[in-house]
């Protein structure tokens, strides 16, 4: 197969022989657009980045257009209030809350403890009918949000999992690459998979292999995320590769959605949000564009 761009793509791939999948991905561009809307401290644009790249993977787990993956980290007595990402059909976005005051207190490079506080992440997958909506919810534990949402599959799916996640800010330029590789024993479409074993000798040979990658590798443009699988699994029987999925920015925020959403409001909440000049102000968090909805227009 053609190889894809070097950014902004994703590749899904799967090792037959030992019932594994996974997903690999670089960005580029796609993140310094989601950042360039914010102005936010090194250390908060690389919790972003690393929860974009996240998302990325995972949202590429889904198998139809119209399904959505959310990702949250919800917190209390922590640096960051609230973090959200969400990908469909390619589209990302996200954005983080934080209190300044407080990250001004931390070390240059501080604990996701520090960060998150007493934090948990959810993750949702949003899919048509008649798998519905699923989501599980974990704590905010270990040394990274990678480690988190590794937490996540072995607690609330029982799926061993290797998620790898790098970062590079070279010339103002950002680069994020990640590398996500799941023991599937009983099929893309599953089963119950409590009895899934982490030390299952399938499962410890693909571990090792993925767990060599490295930092550089994930994150340079000059390697091909194809030769990253060739590389990492070359000794394999097989190895099957879709079809690179490009990313953009993805908010969805326009005039006529933020008038839908008004709508749903009562009458009265809907008067409360009207100022002096008789005007509704909305400000999107992903993206920081305002948006100037005037009552008059409104079908009351």
């Amino acid at each position: 197969m053609a190889e894809t761009k070097p950014t902004d793509n994703i590749l899904s791939f799967a090792i037959p022989a030992k019932n594994c999948r996974g997903r690999v991905v670089r960005l580029g561009p796609v993140i310094d657009d989601i950042l360039a809307a914010h102005d936010y401290p090194l250390v908060i644009r690389n919790v972003l980045t690393e929860a974009v790249c996240l998302t990325a993977m995972l949202g590429a787990l889904l198998k139809d257009e119209d399904s959505q993956l959310t990702l949250q980290a919800q917190t209390e007595v922590g640096v960051i209030n609230l973090l959200a990402c969400d990908y469909k059909d390619g589209a990302l976005r996200g954005y983080v809350d934080f209190d300044r005051e407080r990250l001004a207190s931390q070390p240059v490079e501080p604990s996701l403890m520090a960060l998150f506080g007493k934090g948990y992440l959810a993750i949702t997958f949003d899919q048509p009918a008649p798998r519905g909506r699923n989501q599980g919810i974990v704590p905010l534990e270990g040394a990274s949000l990678a480690e988190a949402v590794q937490n996540y599959f072995f607690q609330s799916e029982q799926i061993p999992t290797l998620i790898r996640v790098a970062i590079d800010e070279t010339d103002g330029k950002v680069v994020a690459g990640g590398l996500l590789v799941q023991h599937l024993p009983d099929g893309e479409e599953g089963r119950d998979r409590i009895h899934v074993r982490l030390d299952h000798p399938e499962w410890e040979h693909v571990e090792i292999m993925s767990g060599s990658v490295q930092p550089a590798e994930l994150t340079s443009s000059a390697l091909p995320l194809e030769e990253i699988l060739w590389r990492l699994f070359s000794e394999s029987d097989e190895v099957r590769v879709l079809s690179g999925k490009p990313c953009v920015k993805g908010c969805r925020c326009n005039e006529d959605h933020i008038r839908d959403v008004i709508a749903r409001f009562p009458k009265e909440d809907k008067k409360d949000m009207v100022d002096e000049e008789g005007n509704i102000g909305i400000d999107c968090a992903f993206c920081s564009k305002k948006f100037i909805i005037t009552a008059a227009s409104l079908n009351n």
